[in-house]
């Protein structure tokens, strides 16, 4: 019988695969931004926003803050250094005045967690005082994720079309939410509870949906779907919260 460690270790290690899946899924966008040596209009908020996201998870994952979590900082950590490469790559390619604001926006969030940090490791002096003061930041910030993900699901509902929502990312972020839930339900934590537990409300809400109105979607929107999952690939990568958080927020092009 396999007992709880190696249950939640199996569960831990599914999750950074398809936490994995979702944090690589902007790579045609940037392919895309690469070919054309410019960022056109596409925004650089989604990946600032899973920058300060994973930032705060590794250092929730840490032994000081919650012991036991190395898969939550290793998916964090890996999303952290995949999102930077976005950036770098969004900076480069970007004028002047979006590159000060880049810059200006990752100076900001690195204070931030600095403040964080120091916080919590000189103002509390239990784990679970500060695993529960680091895991309200890392909800709330999570939760904001959701927003994206509404005004999408109700464009479907608007449209009848599911050409804004591709299937495999509504189902990995699906799969993801319930596999990060199973991990915080072995051996309980609420923070990762909460928020993988709106991400597989949300995912399940987005899979009904395009079974309703897949069949109702214009066949020529089909067509253009390939370019639509460019558009949209980070509106589900995002909720890579513990370990995860990988959730949803569009990108504009």
């Amino acid at each position: 019988m396999v007992n709880a460690t190696v249950a939640r270790n199996i569960a831990g290690i599914c999750g950074n695969v398809i936490s994995l899946f979702l944090f690589l899924s902007p790579i045609p966008t940037f392919i895309t931004i690469y070919k054309k040596k410019k960022v056109e209009e596409y925004k650089a908020d989604p990946y600032l926003a899973t920058v300060l996201n994973c930032a705060l998870w590794v250092f929730y994952g840490l032994p000081m803050v919650k012991p036991d979590s190395l898969l939550v900082i290793t998916i964090n950590g890996t999303g952290l250094a995949i999102e930077m490469v976005y950036l770098v790559i969004f900076f480069f390619f970007s004028p002047t005045n979006r590159k000060v604001k880049v810059g200006l926006w990752l100076i900001g969030e690195m204070v931030f967690v600095g403040i964080v940090a120091t916080c919590t490791l000189l103002l509390f002096h239990t784990h679970n005082q500060r695993y529960s003061f680091v895991g309200i930041f890392c909800v709330i910030f999570v939760s904001l994720m959701y927003i994206a993900p509404l005004t999408i699901m109700s464009k479907v509902i608007k449209t009848k079309s599911v050409k804004y929502m591709p299937f495999s990312l509504s189902l990995a972020n699906f799969l993801n939410g319930v596999v990060w839930v199973i991990y915080a339900l072995i051996k309980f934590d609420l923070f990762i509870l909460i928020g993988n537990g709106l991400g597989t409300v949300s995912g399940a809400v987005q899979l009904i949906l395009y079974a309703c109105y897949y069949k109702t979607t214009p066949k020529d929107d089909e067509d253009e779907e390939d370019h639509d999952e460019e558009n949209l690939s980070k509106a589900n990568s995002q909720l890579q919260l513990s370990g995860n958080n990988g959730q949803a927020k569009r990108v504009s092009a």
